[in-house]
């Protein structure tokens, strides 16, 4: 969705620029300069803060430089200015951008939200009916607003009928505390400071992304132009998040540690956290790339993200769904 993330906003730990050599008889990707990859904070980000805490790129020969942005809405003006290579997104950010004719594609699947995006309110408010005509916090073209125009969507309703609130993940944690807001909508870490409020008994999930399967995915995206020119860089940058996931699986006390430090909380708050999203292991990324309607697959999840798009006004045309990614690195691995 059209998703600026993240109250750490997700920071990707990783990526890079390279050319081919062969090593022990294995071709890498050796780099001829850095690559500059657009991120933010985000817990789903995890293999890639491990990634790079491990060596694990320069493993694949990949100079990683990481780029962060507090405002992920950022960053595909960034990919196509070549401020920056690349970029973690939402995958209606990509639909978004390319009904703009920016030509990204994605090239990997990242993370599924299972319920790390959400809408809080206030105890009283029970329905996303009951939004109607009340204040909403939420930081616009964002995974935050994608999130609420899907869920009024849903229930038969629209933007117009609520007051929206333009404030940024990090704000909406404040304002829902000091009563300026009964309704916000954010993601991790900032979701589970609002529900911690005096106990618990202040604010609740009304609606998250759990509700909404595959509809809020963290994806990896490059210019067209750049995967035709770089494709042993990109493949070699899905290897590494590979080797950082199972990292995750086979030294998880330690993967919590080393997450922990780059997002800035503990151990224990990652593993908390953690419930929150799903990191696609290589099956399910040949999953997201096979034509299907569910949406846990861009070709189902896309025309929805488009329909909830051009009902906002964000996008005129839906563009070509299956132009909007290039899944031949992660079949190539699979195979």
């Amino acid at each position: 969705m059209s998703f600026a993330r993240r109250v750490a906003l997700r920071t990707l730990a990783s990526l890079a620029a390279f050319t081919s050599v062969a090593l022990s008889g294995v071709q890498v990707a050796q780099a001829d300069e850095p690559m500059n990859i657009g991120t933010v904070v985000w817990i789903g980000y995890g293999p890639f803060y491990v990634a790079d805490a491990k060596g694990l790129f320069k493993k694949h020969g990949l100079d990683a430089k990481l780029q962060n942005f507090n405002d992920p809405a950022l960053i595909p003006s960034a990919i196509a200015s070549n401020a920056v290579d690349g970029g973690m997104l939402t995958y209606d950010q990509v639909i978004g951008s390319d009904s703009k004719g920016l030509h990204l594609q994605v090239v990997m699947p990242i993370d599924y939200s299972n319920g790390a995006d959400a809408i809080v309110a206030r105890t009283d408010i029970t329905k996303i009916t009951q939004f109607k005509g009340q204040k909403i916090g939420y930081n616009p073209l964002s995974p935050s607003d994608f999130l609420l125009s899907y869920a009024l969507l849903k229930n038969g309703m629209a933007e117009k009928d609520v007051q929206s609130v333009s404030m940024t993940p990090e704000q909406v944690p404040a304002a829902m505390a000091s009563g300026g807001i009964p309704i916000g909508v954010t993601y991790e870490p900032s979701l589970s400071q609002i529900v911690a409020m005096e106990g618990g008994k202040k604010f609740h999930v009304v609606f998250s992304s759990k509700d909404a399967p595959g509809l809020i995915t963290d994806v990896l995206v490059f210019n067209k132009g750049y995967i035709a020119t770089h494709p042993k860089e990109v493949k070699a940058t899905i290897q590494a998040y590979l080797d950082g996931l199972a990292y995750m699986k086979s030294h998880p006390d330690d993967a919590d540690a080393i997450i922990g430090k780059a997002m800035g909380i503990s151990a224990k708050d990652v593993k908390d956290q953690m419930s929150g999203v799903f990191n696609i292991p290589l099956a399910g990324m040949v999953k997201t790339f096979t034509k299907s309607t569910a949406t846990t697959s861009l070709y189902g999840s896309g025309p929805v993200i488009g329909k909830v798009l051009i009902g906002k006004k964000q996008i005129t045309d839906v563009p070509p769904i299956a132009e909007t990614f290039d899944g031949k690195f992660v079949m190539q691995l699979a195979k």
